[in-house]
């Protein structure tokens, strides 16, 4: 069996995927730093479930930095999977410096990593923002990604075109996915889905952003991870979509939650944020032919499983924090 590094392991994709990997016998040494992005409690409930697991190991360190990235140059991996970012395409706007320090050097570190520990392959998380304002629907990878609205998105961008280059000049292949609006049980706080549902669940009002009639593909985290662990086949260089089937509005998915949660929301709309795009929707015909993948888990199922998890650690996650 192989040995992975998975950067941003107690995060939401990370967790879910070095979890995955350790049940196919794999071994996997997961780099954190538990960084206060969102609320660390959230984090730390992940990294719970995650350390009880024979086979995984956690350093808590920075991929930002350099040296902390050369402590572990005497190490042997079969890959490198670089899931940890800061993400957020409106947060980037108010700390766009953070978000290239590890979005962008950290990519740097870890590519070097690679080159000093003779790691072949090397995959790198990237995000449905980088297609930008006016996209074809759905979306394809050969859609234009050159206009990023957003810091967050264009250090992405900057994050696939630096892995380009070592595997160009360095022979490191690489596979780049780019996720679409992930969620599930235990996902970001500061994302619409964990939101709203506990802002339902505890009568708190739901901000919306806008009259709420831009849509999403919402792709649930086991086909994101599995997607992600097919995609560490060799490919050479290739750029690849992982998105749900399911397109919906922020009205319709209010909607739903209201009903499986049994609750009405309190829908309080506010001024559009310039730096969200206004829908997402892949074309992952790519991952089908390449990856033999396709998203299992329909929408109306993943949001279940989210509301059951709420419900079932309803204690501590009404207190999460979310933004």
């Amino acid at each position: 069996m192989a040995n992975y590094l998975v950067t941003g392991a107690a995060g939401f994709i990370g967790a879910r995927t070095a979890e995955m990997l350790i049940e196919q016998g794999h071994t996997v040494v997961g780099i954190d730093n538990m960084n206060d992005a969102y609320d660390p409690s959230m984090k730390e409930f992940r990294l719970k479930h995650l350390s009880g697991l024979k086979g995984f190991k956690l350093y808590k360190l920075d991929i930002s930095k350099r040296a902390d990235m050369e402590s572990l140059h005497d190490q042997k991996f079969d890959a490198v999977i670089n899931l940890a970012a800061r993400a957020g395409v409106r947060y980037s706007v108010e700390n766009p410096w953070l978000f290239y320090e590890t979005n962008l050097t950290g990519t740097l570190n870890m590519l070097e990593l690679c080159r000093a520990t003779g790691t072949q392959k090397f995959l790198l998380a990237s995000t449905s923002s980088i297609y930008g304002a006016h996209p074809p629907y759905p979306t394809n990878e050969s859609a234009s990604s050159s206009e990023p609205l957003q810091p967050y998105a264009a250090s992405k961008k900057g994050a696939e075109v630096l892995a380009h280059s070592y595997h160009y000049l360095h022979g490191i292949d690489v596979s780049v996915v780019r996720y679409f609006t992930v969620y599930g049980p235990a996902g970001r706080p500061d994302l619409a889905m964990f939101r709203f549902c506990q802002w339902i669940n505890e009568g708190r009002p739901v901000r919306v952003n806008g009259d709420g009639n831009q849509s999403r593909g919402f792709t649930y985290v086991d086909d994101i991870a599995r997607g992600t662990i097919l995609a560490l086949k060799p490919l050479g260089y290739e750029i690849i979509n992982l998105g749900g089937h399911d397109v919906i509005t922020i009205n319709d998915l209010v909607k739903m939650l209201e009903e499986l949660i049994g609750k009405k929301a309190d829908v309080q709309y506010g001024p559009p944020n310039l730096a969200d795009m206004f829908s997402n929707w892949a074309d992952v015909s790519k991952a089908k032919e390449m990856l033999g993948w396709k998203p299992q888990v329909g929408l109306t199922e993943g949001v279940k499983k989210l509301v059951e998890w709420y419900a079932a650690e309803r204690s501590w996650a009404n207190g999460v924090l979310t933004p």
